[in-house]
């Protein structure tokens, strides 16, 4: 008993050796490829030093790990466990009757906690420097952006408005106001100083939960607070089409300045600790939370995906180099793993255009990987 449990440890970390190893190369020749982009970007623009590049190249790098994690795990499993064959260690211990499925279970167990570590730990690290990238990249590298961008320069947005239907909503159209930087409120609030997000030439439309209107409120301008808009010199027009006289007026709200940019976000600049709540939120106002559902599925879904890569990446290195064939079988390694990257790709894409159930779309990958490595090990093993 002592002897496999011995063996799986030292296969455990001569992989994890491996898998950290390939991680940080993939890992800083991405960012290598990044920075060259983002410096050809900033030729045009002198006043954008070099150091405010490599900044952004950096505040990228945790979010590039996460996305190569799985390939580092499939390519040092396969880099680990071909060293090991070529050895002729794991043939020795194969013929001293451990079986494949005993020494794998140290590295199974070593991708898990990877892929674990990634989505409880590097996913909230990377989603905040990766969206303090994307604001310096909006600031210095694009000409344009921001929210005054959308619908011909008005903001729309939808929200719970239980006031006067327990399932109603409003939806507010405004132009948000510029501080004299260019900067919306919201990004000044990210830059140090907190105004209150404002928005001018407000309307307002309540609608019941079937969406027939129940009131209308026009306003020439509105700040957000918490928990709430206040609508200044607000004119409410009730169902009978009558003007109510100019008064300030209060709005329930559950959305925040940092809310509203981050629905226009990517999900990638969420941490994983913070979409549950923030899909609810979405939901709750009437807006698409597909994109954050998937994202959040796929987070959950990256231990078992990396112990599948862990899986296919032994299935495809353990032949004996004697039997011949042995390129090919690494060749089809890394023709698998990015099979599945492939895989991915479609049916995010397909998730994300609500055509497959988003549970399925984060968690097939994984799930057909597992099957192509349990079926080329069962062969391995038994066949």
């Amino acid at each position: 008993m002592t002897f496999p449990l011995t063996l799986s440890a030292y296969v455990a970390r001569r992989f994890a050796a491996m898998v950290l190893a390939l991680l940080a190369a993939l890992t800083l020749l991405v960012a290598l490829f990044d920075l060259i982009e983002l410096q050809r970007r900033a030729a045009a623009r002198p006043e954008v030093s070099f150091a405010m590049v490599a900044e952004i190249a950096g505040l990228r790098l945790p979010f590039v790990m996460l996305q190569i994690l799985p390939f580092a795990v499939l390519l040092g499993g396969i880099a680990a466990f071909w060293r090991l064959t070529r050895s002729s260690e794991l043939i020795v211990a194969r013929a001293a009757g451990v079986s494949a499925w005993g020494f794998l279970a140290g590295p199974v167990a070593v991708a898990l906690l990877l892929g674990a570590i990634g989505t409880v730990g590097l996913s909230p690290l990377s989603s905040v420097l990766f969206a303090r990238a994307e604001r310096l990249d909006h600031a210095y590298l694009r000409s344009a952006g921001g929210l005054t961008l959308l619908t011909g320069g008005r903001l729309w947005l939808r929200q719970a408005d239980r006031e006067l239907d327990p399932r109603g909503v409003a939806i507010l159209s405004g132009r948000p106001l510029l501080a004299a930087s260019g900067q919306a409120p919201a990004a000044r609030a990210e830059a140090g100083s907190e105004p209150a997000f404002r928005l001018a030439e407000v309307s307002v439309w309540r609608l019941s939960a079937d969406d027939r209107p129940l009131a209308r409120i026009e306003a020439p301008s509105a700040r957000l607070e918490p928990g709430r808009w206040v609508l200044d010199e607000a004119v409410a027009f009730g169902a009978d089409r009558a003007p109510a006289p100019p008064r300030p007026l209060d709005l329930p709200t559950e959305l925040t300045p940092s809310r509203i940019e981050d629905s226009f976000a990517s999900p990638d600049t969420l941490s994983f600790w913070s979409l549950p709540a923030f899909i609810a939120v979405l939901e709750g106002a009437g807006f698409s939370a597909v994109r954050h559902r998937l994202h959040f599925h796929g987070l959950l879904a990256l231990p078992l995906l990396c112990a599948v890569m862990a899986l296919v990446a032994a299935g495809f290195s353990m032949r004996p180099a004697r039997r011949g064939g042995v390129a090919r079988m690494v060749a089809g390694g890394v023709a698998a793993g990015f099979a599945l990257f492939v895989l991915d790709r479609i049916t995010g894409e397909l998730g994300e255009a609500g055509t497959l159930p988003v549970v399925f779309a984060a968690w097939a990958p994984a799930a057909a990987g597992l099957l192509l490595a349990l079926g080329l090990l069962l062969h391995l093993e038994d066949g």
